[in-house]
Formats: structure tokens, sequence, C-alpha cells
């Protein structure tokens, strides 16, 4: 789920200068962000953020906590990377996300995702939801990709256990087990043209091993599989 242009004139110089400061403080950042990482000590909050992300109508801020309750808006150049507890998100461009919780459901943490898209590693025994118009997604510690259309879910269950759910046919549901990205599917809204199931089989699209690798390694984990070289066609 733009930037303003500037009337002052800068001298040549003067630009370079700019250049030359914007550059050194993000690579400061970045080490300061792989320091935390070797230590292990990386609070949870904002770790990344690129373009344009707002949290709450309101810029987002690296370090800044994203709790229950938050609303989660980034634009057609934003990203962003955030721990909450011991789970780790990427969100991509044009994404809403909002953060509550099924109180009925024992407190289970309920991310909706409504538009755009979002790469989760969530802490095994932990009890999450993701849903989108289309789908219930449960989770029980896995890694998980997840994009939303009007009328379908893309959900790739990266590696662990997920329950995909159609919200338009509960009895549907199906358990997905994998190791390696070994079942993406497609889950359908009711009035789909030519539709004859609410959920079938698709391919790998649009997230990488490497993304989920920087992910575990923001909560201090690991992928569960050997890294290799997939990455987004």
């Amino acid at each position: 789920m733009p930037r303003r242009l500037s009337a002052t004139i800068f001298r040549p110089g003067r630009r370079s200068w700019l250049r030359g400061a914007t550059a050194a403080a993000m690579a400061a950042g970045m080490l300061q962000l792989r320091a935390a990482l070797a230590a292990g000590s990386l609070p949870p909050g904002v770790a990344q953020i690129k373009g344009d992300v707002r949290i709450n109508g309101k810029p987002a801020e690296r370090g800044q906590r994203v709790a229950q309750g938050d609303v989660i808006i980034t634009g057609s150049n934003g990203e962003l990377v955030f721990v909450t507890e011991r789970d780790a998100f990427l969100v991509r461009a044009n994404s809403r996300i909002e953060f509550g919780s099924a109180a009925a459901r024992g407190a289970v943490t309920v991310l909706r995702v409504l538009t755009g898209a979002l790469l989760s590693v969530f802490e095994s025994g932990t009890r999450r939801e993701i849903r989108t118009t289309t789908a219930t997604i449960g989770i029980r510690g896995t890694g998980i990709y997840v994009e939303t259309e009007k009328q379908r879910t893309y959900a790739c269950t990266c590696y662990g256990e997920a329950v995909l759910t159609p919200v338009d046919d509960p009895a549907a549901a199906e358990t997905v087990r994998t190791k390696r990205h070994d079942q993406p599917r497609y889950i359908y809204g009711k009035g789909m043209p030519q539709m004859t199931k609410m959920m079938e089989a698709a391919p790998v699209i649009n997230h990488t091993d490497a993304e989920l690798q920087m992910l575990e390694a923001l909560v201090g984990r690991k992928v569960p599989f050997e890294p290799g070289t997939y990455s987004k066609p």
C-alpha cells in the first residue's frame, strides 16, 4: 500500500556535499543494524524504512514500536521492515496493514492485509492470523508471504505450517506443511469467473530466500533450510 521539489538552488559543491552526507548516514545506519544483529540485541520496532511509509498517518521512524491498533501504509516507493516480539515483517509498496487481536479466540494477534503484500516470519508455537478479503490464514510458527487482490489472495507458506481458509467457503480449509516454498496457493472469493474451486496451486512469486534470511536474523534465528539462490522472477 511524493517528494516535493525544493525551490532552493544549490551550487555544485553544496550538492555533492549533500549526496556524500546522505550516503554516509545510510552507511552508518546499516553498520548499526549489522552490529545489533551480530550482538543479538536488535530491539523490537522499525528496522528499515524505504520511501514513503506511514504509521497511523505519520511518517515512520527508525526504532519506532509497532503495536496492536497501528495502521501501516506504504506508498508506491515504500517498504518497511520491523520487529514485534519474536516476529519480523517486510511490508511491500502500496500496502495497508492493520494490527488487531481476536480476544474471543484466545487473544490471537491478527494482521489484516487490506492491500499490497507482506512477508512474515513467526516464532514457533505462537498463535497468529493473517486476514485478507478472501482468506484467513492461521499461523503456528512459519515463514509466509501474502499478496492480496480484490477477489483472490496469494499465499506461499515458505516453511512451517499454516491453515488456509477461504472466507466464502470455510469447509474448503487446507492445512499446508512445507519445507521450502512447496505449496503456494491462490485463495479466491465468490464471483471469480470460471472458478470451480476456492483454492488452487500457484507458482512461487515475488519473494526471496535472502529476504527470509534477513527477517529471521532480526530475531536471532535462521531459516530451516539450506539457503540457495531462489529470487523473485
